[in-house]
């Protein structure tokens, strides 16, 4: 085990987003880093163990019991759809007060001719905003940075990483997006709030805290990870339809790009947790609605003002909506590869010390403020147009013609966009009877800034968002589009910057159903279906053509193996019997303690594929697998045997079912906390009960890609491989996910690199068969 030990040393000293990346996954230890402290990952048990005390558990179950599982479930994805939308709505109030206040004040002073000290103000208030926001996830919780997309959808895929879902991560999250938002970084709260949502859920469905005795025998059933699974699957569509009030949206999110495996008893339940979302939002809104949410109560969670009843389309309206879907595709694709570049350039500053990482969020912050601030300067004052359908210019509240510098009677459009919340910015863009409102250098402005700022935004210690800057930026140059088009559409300008945003939205997140229907409820414009699908479709052929999207991205850059739905062409040409390593530890049906302590002391591995040989059986036969945290729980108990001989001893007797449930986050037993006396060691234990008599084996010449089919398809963690020929031992070898990366097989086979690099160039994503 010398050579694996030494693996796993090495992995453990690779920085996030470093050149080396791509050998991590060659690791058996696999390894990533949430911010830039390594942590062990671990892939999650969704196989259901069938060992002898599992059935023996289930036979023994009644009705009622069946009952409080069922009704448990439905109770837990209502609790999930309560709170998060809580803690949406109290988001976007608070984001909406806070900035709201901010921009009042800033106004003033401008009005009152204080330039300089407006701009003080407006910067120093962001630089404290941000400042906060980076302390507390930089000492509290470092997992809280960034959207927390990617931990959520490796999570749903098997992979778990310590700390994505605690409570003080689930604390900093909530309060450090409200303060990043309300720092004028260009960044969003929709992101984060998928991970709140997934945090929420987990925090429910780890069965109650024994530690505190908040637990009861109702929550037992829930202590596994494929019911957690299923219940954070609905934390994260309920944090999507929270943030855009949008629960079909959230729902096919979900779908689309989170959870890896579904059912319909899981479409079902999570369509449930995103109606509650929807009730309960609308509740508060219209409560909000009677001005009881302080002055800037009725911003955020609203429809963005584009519907139009006259609304047609011609052939001559084709040609532009296409160009949306190829810049779309293109602009996407862009984005993507200059972000990742950003990344790896920040981990170089990160990873030196945690001061710098503060250093660089307020540097980003003191240079979004002088760009906001600045560049309405730039642009020349517009008078106001005598058919404005609301006060013009606007002050002191949020609107389309911010008056900023200019003289009474006009507005700066630039400031309308550029010196204003994100919610307000998409409004102004998306907002209809508004053509002539903006000049073509300032949208050009807008876009840019907005482009590269999301860019280097996105990167710091803070909980970031990118669903919003996205839009704000697709919005831009769809509304530029519009303005270039004129009288010869017959779509306003606010309709092309709808279209705009999808392309956008797509282009960077590869989202198609999801995205069209959270644009069509946030909207509330059924008219523009089936010109937005065009342009999905169009931007989903362009951008697939040169990478993935953004979260695969991030995914790869934290060290996350992921399973893709699809198998790379080199993997129909090995079989499983080509990556299987060894050396492979075994147990017996009975076997000595000393040597389980030895081997679960030696090695991380958590599973171990048990045998029975004479006398026991006639032949050496796989009995099954047997997990480490049961094995460690076996040893904690001291259910020891005198002679290597099955009791027959009632196993109930001396366990219960709580005692082989998932543990909850960081609560797991170590090995290092076992105490075994050197007589204890020379003692037995009967490790039938306790084995998982069918667990997943294939045969060792099935080829690769249909066992990673196998693999992703049913949730497996272990893929047992068997020998095709009698005589040897009865399991060659076992297959972990780490066995399937790339990276991984490719380093075994180099001779298949030229040619796996001669298919990526040769054919793009979407048209690879396999």
């Amino acid at each position: 085990m010398s050579m694996e030990a030494n693996r796993d040393a090495e992995s453990q000293a690779r920085p996030l987003l470093s050149s080396e990346i791509s050998s991590l996954a060659q690791s058996v230890s696999q390894v990533a880093v949430v911010g830039t402290i390594l942590c062990p990952i671990e892939s999650l048990d969704y196989e259901i163990s069938e060992n002898d005390f599992f059935k023996q558990d289930w036979r023994t179950r009644r009705t009622v019991q069946i009952f409080q599982y069922v009704f448990m479930k439905w109770l837990l994805c209502f609790l999930v759809g309560g709170i998060v939308s809580l803690v949406g709505f109290c988001n976007n109030l608070a984001v909406e007060n806070v900035a709201g206040i901010k921009f009042v004040v800033t106004s003033n002073m401008m009005l009152a001719q204080r330039s300089v000290m407006a701009f003080v103000v407006f910067s120093v208030s962001n630089l404290t905003l941000t400042l906060f926001a980076a302390l507390i996830t930089a000492f509290v919780s470092s997992a809280a940075a960034g959207s927390g997309i990617p931990e959520v959808k490796a999570y749903l895929n098997g992979v778990d990483a310590p700390g994505i879902f605690s409570l003080k991560t689930l604390f900093v999250k909530i309060i450090g997006s409200i303060s990043a938002v309300s720092s004028s970084l260009l960044v969003g709260k929709a992101g984060p709030m998928v991970h709140i949502g997934a945090g929420v859920a987990s925090l429910l469905g780890q069965g109650g805290s024994k530690k505190y005795g908040l637990t009861s025998s109702w929550l037992r059933f829930f202590k596994n990870d494929r019911d957690r699974r299923d219940l954070i699957t609905c934390g994260s569509a309920a944090g999507i339809a929270a943030a855009f009030r949008a629960p079909l949206g959230g729902l096919l999110f979900a779908l689309e790009e989170m959870a890896s495996w579904w059912r319909s008893a899981l479409l079902w339940r999570a369509f449930f947790t995103t109606a509650i979302v929807a009730m309960i939002l609308e509740a508060l809104i219209e409560f909000c609605n009677s001005g009881k949410c302080g002055p800037f109560g009725k911003g955020g969670l609203i429809m963005f003002d584009v519907t139009s009843t006259e609304v047609s389309y011609h052939l001559l309206d084709v040609p532009p909506v296409l160009l949306l879907g190829v810049l779309g595709g293109l602009f996407g694709s862009l984005f993507n590869f200059l972000l990742n570049k950003v990344l790896q350039v920040y981990n170089v500053i990160n990873e030196k010390y945690r001061g710098y990482k503060i250093l660089l969020a307020c540097s980003i912050s003191i240079f979004t403020s002088c760009l906001l601030f600045g560049l309405p300067w730039l642009a020349s004052c517009l008078p106001c147009p005598a058919d404005a359908e609301e006060p013009c210019p606007t002050i002191g509240q949020s609107g389309n013609y911010k008056k900023f510098q200019c003289p009474p009677g006009h507005y700066n459009d630039l400031a309308s966009l550029i010196f204003n919340t994100n919610d307000d910015a998409i409004r102004n863009l998306f907002s209809k009877g508004t053509d002539n409102e903006f000049q073509y250098s300032s949208i050009l402005i807008f876009f840019g800034t907005c482009f590269f700022l999301g860019i280097f935004s996105y990167g710091i210690v803070s909980p970031t968002g990118l669903f919003i800057p996205v839009i704000v930026m697709g919005a831009s140059y769809g509304r530029f589009i519009g303005m270039f088009v004129g009288s010869h559409s017959t779509l306003n300008h606010g309709l092309f910057a709808v279209l705009g945003a999808a392309s956008f939205l797509g282009g960077t997140m590869r989202s198609t159903v999801s995205a069209c229907v959270i644009l069509l409820e946030l909207t509330d414009d059924l008219l523009l279906l089936p010109l937005m699908m065009l342009v999905l479709l169009v931007l989903k052929t362009v951008a697939d053509a040169f990478d993935s999207n953004i979260y695969d991205h991030l995914m790869k850059a934290k060290g996350f193996p992921y399973l893709e739905a699809h198998t790379e062409p080199f993997m129909r040409q090995l079989t499983v019997g080509d990556v299987v390593k060894g050396p492979l530890q075994l147990f017996h049906g009975i076997e000595k303690v000393g040597r389980v302590v030895q081997v679960l002391r030696t090695t991380t591995h958590n599973g171990f594929p048990v045998i029975d040989e004479p006398p026991l059986s006639e032949s050496a036969v796989l009995y099954g697998l047997i997990l480490r945290a049961h094995l460690i729980e076996l040893l904690k108990k001291k259910a020891f045997l005198s002679y290597p001989m099955p009791t027959g001893i009632d196993v109930s007797e001396q366990f219960s079912v709580v005692d082989f449930a998932k543990k909850g986050s960081g609560n797991a037993d170590r090995m290092e906390d076992i105490v075994v006396t050197k007589e204890e060691e020379n003692m037995c234990l009967d490790l039938h009960p306790f084995t998982n008599t069918s667990p997943y084996t294939v045969v060792e010449t099935m080829s690769l890609a249909k066992a990673l089919i196998l693999f992703r398809q049913v949730g497996l963690r272990h893929l047992l491989v068997i020998p095709k020929i009698h005589g040897r031992s009865p399991v060659v070898g076992i297959l972990t996910r780490h066995d399937f990366m790339p990276e991984n097989i490719l380093s075994l086979h180099p001779a298949l690199t030229s040619r796996w690099k001669r298919w990526r160039l040769t054919l793009p994503r979407w048209l690879n068969p396999f």
